[in-house]
């Protein structure tokens, strides 16, 4: 008799589950591409906890087993704060945890997700994707904050609706004069780049400005286009060397994918032609301005497609609603939407940053604002209290669960708050500890998120609230508006 063919070995992916059709059909363009476009090198890359990208780059030959079987990496890096130290006993029974799979810096599971594959136009021959992440016994991990959002998702599809997200985001792009790259200055976390300005500021959309921003801010234009992002505009904002950015509305998982992309390309791409691009709120140089990620949003109806907020009188019942919750849950939100001790220096009244929880009809100083004339299918709802460094799958996630309740509860929002607003609305936190608090006081998000993961995310920021309370030279206090500090400019400036 012939010797018996051995079985095809399973994937991990196989296995357990993983892919839908459509990934499954991605997958043989993900190789087309790699041979098409010559690639050498393949980046398999996750966004942590804080929407960092973090990952390992394969060489093309491995890539095929890679999409299939996953990459390891180690779980100690859902442990760390925004210093990249670890704030969990990792290496005691249950990791800080209590959970096996988190102990003794075991590996999780990177699996691609072949949708999001891109050729890096930047990168000489070089390939990138986004990945989930799997324990090795084919478990989710419960800290994704992809996975997170993707739950979200899910529940607003249960309802019969989808979200769509368009992103209008801030940031500085200013020239690198000294990467402090001595040893000295390897510290941990290690000390800021030197930097200077590429424009001075206060000429708000001026062209002379933009015209000279524009040979720096065409070489992130040109990249960003690449990658196929969709890119809506460029404009010069009001700060020295500050630019912003805005996008097409995108629906679902999408927008916040683009948002993870976007960040890491900016950077990427400015850091390569000698800028430094940071998405830090505030920078610690005198006369720059904050940063803020305005997220623009609405409720399509899966069945229909038709705009769920749009009304002959404005905005629907069921906006009302929604637009009530992301209001109630504001103070809770606010962990999410602005989740550095640097963001709140951001918020100010009677200002474009307001202080308070208040809507209003296309009014740039409240916190919710509605757009759209009456029957307009383009109605939609902007927050304009996020910071641009916040993690995209977390703030989209409050949102949606903030206003499934105001749905649920059939909340309604008050009136508009028309100049002047009314100074009595409740007040968002002063700061990052005031916002964990709320956060871990509000019923429905450790409902929606889980008690775990609001208790995971509240430990690792209370670390970062401890160390700057322990290491920030006076005034150290994380409520004093008028001092960006030192430690701000190292903890975020590059990091972000």
């Amino acid at each position: 008799m012939p010797p018996r063919k051995s079985a095809k070995p399973v994937s991990f992916v196989e296995r357990h589950g993983l892919w839908s059709s459509a990934q499954q059909r991605a997958v043989a363009g993900i190789e087309r591409a790699i041979k098409a476009h010559k690639l050498e090198l393949v980046r398999f890359s996750f966004a942590d906890q804080h929407g960092v990208l973090r990952g390992k780059t394969l060489l093309a030959s491995e890539v095929a087993s890679a999409l299939r079987n996953g990459v390891t990496m180690t779980t100690t890096l859902l442990a760390k704060d925004t210093s990249h130290k670890s704030v969990f006993p990792v290496f005691t029974a249950g990791g800080g945890f209590d959970m096996p799979e988190m102990q003794g810096g075991a590996d999780f599971v990177m699996i691609a997700d072949p949708s999001t594959f891109k050729v890096l136009p930047w990168a000489d021959k070089t390939g990138w994707v986004l990945c989930d992440m799997y324990f090795g016994n084919g478990k989710p991990v419960p800290f994704s904050t992809r996975a997170i959002l993707r739950s979200a998702l899910g529940r607003l599809n249960d309802a019969g609706y989808d979200f769509m997200a368009g992103l209008e985001v801030e940031f500085h792009l200013f020239r690198l004069e000294n990467a402090r790259l001595s040893p000295a200055d390897a510290t941990w976390p290690p000390q800021a780049p030197d930097v200077s300005l590429l424009s001075q500021g206060y000429q708000y959309l001026t062209e002379s400005r933009f015209d000279m921003l524009d040979p720096a801010v065409a070489i992130l234009r040109q990249g960003i286009v690449a990658l196929g992002l969709p890119l809506r505009s460029v404009e010069i904002e009001l700060g020295p060397s500050q630019v912003e950015f805005t996008f097409r509305p995108q629906v679902g998982l999408a927008a916040a994918d683009t948002m993870i992309l976007f960040r890491s390309a900016v950077k990427q791409i400015a850091r390569r032609n000698g800028y430094l691009a940071s998405f830090m709120c505030r920078p610690a140089l005198p006369n720059v301005m904050s940063s803020g990620w305005h997220l623009h949003q609405s409720l399509i109806e899966r069945k229909s497609k038709r705009n769920a907020f749009v009304a002959a009188d404005g905005l629907s019942r069921l906006g009302r609603h929604y637009l009530a919750g992301l209001l109630e849950h504001a103070r809770a939100a606010a962990a999410f939407t602005t989740p550095t001790i640097n963001g709140y220096k951001r918020y100010r009244s009677y200002s474009l940053a307001p202080d308070r929880a208040i809507w209003a009809r296309d009014n740039r100083g409240v916190m919710m604002r509605l757009l759209g004339e009456p029957g307009d299918n383009a109605t939609h709802l902007e927050n304009r209290v996020g910071e641009p460094a916040a993690n995209p799958y977390l703030y989209f996630a409050s949102q949606i669960y903030a206003g499934l309740d105001g749905i649920a509860r059939e909340l309604e929002p008050g009136p508009s708050a028309d100049t002047p607003y009314e100074m009595t609305a409740a007040l968002l936190p002063k700061g990052l500890g005031e916002a964990l608090a709320a956060l871990r006081a509000d019923d429905v998000f450790r409902t929606a998120f889980s008690p775990g993961f609001i208790d995971y995310f509240a430990h690792i920021k209370g670390a970062e609230l401890a160390r700057f309370a322990k290491d920030s030279p006076q005034p150290s206090d994380p409520l004093d508006q008028a001092t960006i500090t030192a430690w701000e400019q190292n903890e975020y400036l590059d990091l972000f």
